[in-house]
């Protein structure tokens, strides 16, 4: 079937927009749960690799993405998401753990084969990352049916365990988009079909088994779109057969490229099958949706949708994200993703938050939505940004500034400006003024016209490593 916006909202039990209704105050009540005192089921949706910037609700002119579009209009989207590093299983685990990789051990990807110089991946994650309080097992252990499907990718991809009633994950590497080989509750599937459906499938399943007795948790964790980018339906590589990305800002390649430079020897063709792979993930969500409202669980289910990282796909003369380029990158392609909230009658439709939220904030932001306690002890580095989710102002002042690390990296950013330090400040550094550079390409490290907004990010960043 082809997702129109009509049946689209048709499927989601007519999604409020302010622009059809201007009674929203009266919608929204009657779009109330029956007991507004009850927790909200959560599903999160957790696309591989994904940019802000790629997705139609976020300025893109050429990809299609129209259900995560009407997924943000119906919902609120935060347009300064950032991940704490840009690099998937480093920050899954800071995305579920709250912690920092420094804190919970996984500092890179995991691979079998990781290289030594320039140092990219990570063999395994410390054996005390089995010590890490993960957002399943703090919601499974107050009643939540906590399920999991897609990429895991932390450690133990085949039985993650974690308090997960269901699991349908993939080996660690795995990349078939094609007949992939997968791990249902731990026991190997041999499965025939295209991998991104066949998620979405155990994802209704699972959905199948949940009622209103008590509340779940479900993450998606979508491949897509991680190479490779074959192994997708046809009609998706037809959709852009003739797009040129004009409006991409991609560049010629840079002599230090250091992963996927295949990928910059035709960026056009690459960037085509890379948008093919993001509009078939979009043409999921429908799915999803229709499915909750037939179990009569859409008005009290929060979806979350966000990626583990962003991507360049050609801008700045790279290809892939933080290890594209030697030394590692934090450019804003890789560190913002997106951030939507749809909660009916709670999360305030077509809003746009512009405050600095980071994947380090997720964790004590659902705990308060859940009405669970975060763990304790943990010296947990981020905030919950709940009242800015639902519309509301903060008890405290929202405090702008984001932190990222990545290996030798650090990166404080505020609302205007961004510094990058490597090497513990040894370098080689970089300053930006995102207000009249947002494209990065004037480095102010060394301009004295900018010595007090190094110092006070720098100072920011000594802060932060108290969070260790």
């Amino acid at each position: 079937m082809t997702w129109t916006r009509r049946n689209f909202l048709a499927g989601t039990a007519a999604l409020p927009m302010a622009a059809q209704n201007k009674k929203r105050g009266k919608q929204a009540a009657a779009e109330q749960p029956a007991n507004p005192a009850a927790r909200p089921n959560i599903l999160l949706i957790l696309a591989d690799d994904l940019p802000a910037w790629a997705l139609g609700c976020y300025g893109n002119k050429e990809i299609r993405t129209p259900n995560i579009d009407l997924l943000a209009r119906a919902g609120t989207r935060f347009q300064n998401s950032f991940v704490c590093t840009p690099i998937c299983s480093a920050s899954r685990a800071t995305l579920f753990s709250g912690r920092l990789p420094r804190q919970h051990g996984i500092h890179d990807f995991l691979t079998p084969n990781p290289v030594e110089q320039p140092a990219q991946g990570q063999k395994e994650p410390p054996a005390s990352f089995a010590n890490e309080v993960l957002l399943q097992d703090l919601l499974s252990s107050q009643g939540y049916q906590c399920g999991y499907v897609g990429k895991w990718h932390m450690g133990a991809d085949t039985q993650p365990g974690r308090g997960l009633k269901y699991s349908y994950t993939m080996a660690g590497g795995s990349r078939a988009y094609t007949d992939p080989v997968m791990y249902l509750n731990g026991q190997e599937t041999r499965e025939q079909g295209y991998l991104t459906e066949l998620m979405t499938r155990r994802a209704t399943e699972f959905l199948d088994q949940q009622s209103a007795a008590s509340p779940f948790f479900l993450t998606i964790g979508y491949l897509n779109p991680h190479t490779p980018y074959d192994g997708h339906p046809e009609r998706y590589y037809d959709m852009y057969r003739n797009a040129e990305f004009n409006t991409f800002g991609w560049e010629p390649p840079k002599p230090n490229a250091l992963r996927e430079k295949e990928m910059l020897k035709d960026i056009v063709g690459n960037n085509r099958r890379h948008a093919a792979s993001v509009t078939a993930l979009d043409d999921q969500i429908p799915v999803l949706l229709k499915k909750l409202s037939e179990k009569g669980l859409r008005e009290n289910t929060l979806i979350v949708f966000t990626g583990d990282n962003g991507f360049l796909l050609g801008r700045h003369g790279y290809w892939s994200k933080g290890h594209a380029s030697d030394p590692i990158n934090m450019y804003e392609e890789v560190m913002q993703v997106p951030m939507i909230w749809n909660w009916l009658g709670k999360v305030p439709p077509e809003a746009a938050r512009p405050e600095l939220v980071s994947f380090y904030d997720l964790l004590p932001t659902v705990c308060e939505a859940a009405q669970v306690t975060p763990p304790s002890g943990k010296n947990l580095p981020g905030r919950s940004y709940l009242p800015l989710a639902l519309g509301r102002t903060p008890k405290d002042p929202w405090r702008n500034v984001v932190y990222g690390h990545f290996r030798y990296a650090e990166m404080a950013r505020d609302a205007r400006y961004k510094v990058v330090l490597r090497n513990n400040g040894q370098g080689p550094n970089e300053l930006y003024d995102l207000a009249a550079d947002p494209r990065e390409h004037a480095n102010h490290y060394e301009n004295d016209q900018y010595l007090l907004v190094r110092q006070r990010l720098t100072r920011e960043i000594e802060s932060w490593r108290k969070y260790a």
